[in-house]
C-alpha cells in the first residue's frame, strides 16, 4: 500500500472520529454523578424530590440556638462499698496505757498502712486475723473491727480510710488525651470532672459521644450536651468511654473539596456545609443543580410530617436565585447526607469538544506529511 493511500485512509478515519466521539459521549465520558434531568426523570418510587422554597423548607429548618440552663451537678457523696483491690489505712487506739497492745489516741494510735483487700475481699491484721469486708462501707468495717478487738483492748477505737480506691475510682478511655483511672478520694466526680482529669476530648464537642457504664446500666450523651447542662455525678467504679460520633456527610460533584467530611456543628446549615467543602467549583458547577440526598433508615415521625421506614428524599436548591442563600442558611444538614452539585452544561460540552479538538489538531499534523 502506497504512502499516499495510507494518508488518505488515516485522514478519513480522523475526520470520522469526532462524530463518533460526539455520538457516544454519553457512554464514555466520566462523571461524578447524575445530571439534573436524570434526577428528575427517576423521581417516583425510588425517592421524592423536594424543591426548597419559602413554602417547603419549614419541616427541614435548623432548630433555634440552644439555650443553656442554669442547673449544675451538685456534689452528693455516694456511698462507697469496698471491693477487692481497695487499699485501706486503719488506725486502732486504746484508752489503756499500761500493757496495751495499741497506742492511745494522744500518741497517734497504732496505724496499719497499705492494707489491701485480696481477691476475695479479705484483709488481715495482727491480733485480729482475716476479716471479710467486701461490699461493706467504711463505717461498717470500723464496727466490725471494734467487735473483733473486744477482749484484746479495754476500749478500742477504730478509724478506717481509703488510700487506694478502686471501688470509688472512675475509668476514662477512648478519645481523650490522657486515658486512665482517676480517684474520687478528693470528692465525688461528675462526668466533666472525670473527662477533664483525662485531659479532655481530642475532638470538637459535637463530634464526641460519651458512653457511661455503671455495671448495672449503660447510657450515653453527646459531649456538647454535657456542656449544655446535662453534666451529672458518676457512680463509683464506673467506666466512661469517649468515642467519635458518626456525624459526617459526603460531598460529591462540582465542589472544591469532594469526599467525606465532619459536620461543622451540632446544628449545621447547608450554607455552613458548603463552606466546609470550599463552596462550588466555579469552573464546573451548575449553581441551579444543588442536591441533598437523604435516606431514612428507620421510621421517623415529626409534628409536621410522617416518614416511612427506608424512605428517601432528594432536596433541590437553585443557588442562582439570590433568595436561595437564605434558604441554604436555614436548611438543616443531617449526618450521612450526601451533598451533590451537578456540572454545568458548558463544562459537559467541554468534555465532549476537547477530544474532538485534539483529533482535529492531529488531522492537521497528518495533512502536513
Amino acid at each position: 500500500m502506497s504512502n499516499s493511500l495510507s494518508i488518505i485512509i488515516l485522514r478519513a478515519t480522523l475526520l470520522a472520529l469526532p462524530f463518533t466521539l460526539a455520538g457516544c459521549a454519553s457512554s464514555f465520558l466520566s462523571g461524578a454523578g447524575p445530571s439534573i434531568s436524570a434526577i428528575n426523570e427517576n423521581e417516583g418510587n425510588q425517592y421524592t424530590v423536594i424543591d426548597l422554597s419559602a413554602d417547603t423548607i419549614g419541616p427541614y429548618m435548623r432548630a433555634p440556638q440552644r439555650v443553656y440552663g442554669p442547673d449544675v451537678a451538685l456534689p452528693d457523696m455516694p456511698e462507697i462499698k469496698l471491693m477487692p483491690g481497695d487499699v485501706l489505712q486503719i488506725m486502732v487506739t486504746d484508752s489503756s496505757v499500761d500493757g496495751a497492745l495499741f497506742a492511745p489516741l494522744a500518741a497517734g494510735g497504732t496505724v496499719f498502712e497499705g492494707v489491701r483487700l485480696d481477691s476475695k475481699g479479705h484483709i488481715s491484721l495482727p491480733y485480729i486475723g482475716s476479716q471479710n469486708v467486701r461490699g461493706k462501707t467504711l463505717a461498717a468495717v470500723e464496727t466490725q473491727l471494734r467487735k473483733a478487738l473486744k477482749g484484746l483492748a479495754s476500749d478500742p477505737q477504730v478509724h478506717v480510710s481509703i488510700t487506694g480506691d478502686l471501688s470509688g475510682s472512675v475509668l476514662v478511655a477512648g478519645a481523650v488525651k490522657t486515658p486512665g483511672r482517676f480517684s474520687a478520694l478528693q470528692g465525688p466526680l461528675t462526668l466533666l470532672d472525670a473527662i477533664n482529669q483525662a485531659g479532655g476530648p481530642v475532638l470538637e464537642p459535637h463530634l464526641i459521644n460519651v458512653v457511661v457504664r455503671t455495671g448495672k446500666k449503660a447510657y450515653h450523651f453527646n459531649y456538647d450536651e454535657l456542656l449544655s447542662g446535662k453534666n451529672q455525678l458518676v457512680p463509683p467504679n464506673s467506666e466512661i468511654v469517649l468515642e467519635r460520633a458518626r456525624k459526617r456527610f459526603v460531598a460529591m460533584g462540582a465542589v472544591v473539596q469532594s469526599g467525606l467530611h465532619d459536620l461543622p456543628s451540632n446544628n449545621p446549615s447547608l450554607l455552613e456545609v458548603l463552606g466546609v467543602v470550599g463552596g462550588l467549583n466555579e469552573a464546573k458547577s451548575d449553581a441551579s443543580g444543588v442536591f441533598i440526598f437523604r435516606l431514612h433508615d428507620g421510621a421517623v415521625e415529626t409534628s409536621d410530617r410522617p416518614v416511612t421506614p427506608r424512605s428517601a428524599e432528594v432536596f433541590r436548591l437553585n443557588l442562582k436565585n439570590p433568595a436561595a442563600m437564605f434558604l441554604a442558611r436555614q436548611f438543616l444538614v443531617q449526618p450521612e447526607d450526601a451533598i451533590y452539585v451537578t456540572n454545568a452544561a458548558v463544562y459537559e460540552w467541554q468534555k465532549i469538544i476537547s477530544p474532538i479538538v485534539q483529533v482535529l489538531v492531529l488531522g492537521r499534523v497528518v495533512d502536513g506529511f
